[in-house]
């Protein structure tokens, strides 16, 4: 195998630019799972104005 080394610069460009690229949107899809994963704040959220709704309620 001849290597790397033997492509022309287009080429090794084009192969540089595909790995970054790959790279970036790995990364990418891999923070939007890992934080859409389970939305704790939004349930907290939830919770809190549940439970805001029935104190406001509870005093009419």
């Amino acid at each position: 195998m001849a290597g790397f080394g033997s492509l022309g610069p287009k080429t090794k460009n084009l192969v540089v630019a595909g790995g970054l690229t790959g790279f970036v949107f790995g990364v990418y899809f891999y923070t939007m799972r890992a934080v859409g994963g389970s939305d704790e704040l939004q349930v907290a959220i939830d919770k809190f104005e549940t439970q805001k709704v029935k104190s406001e309620t509870e005093k009419i």
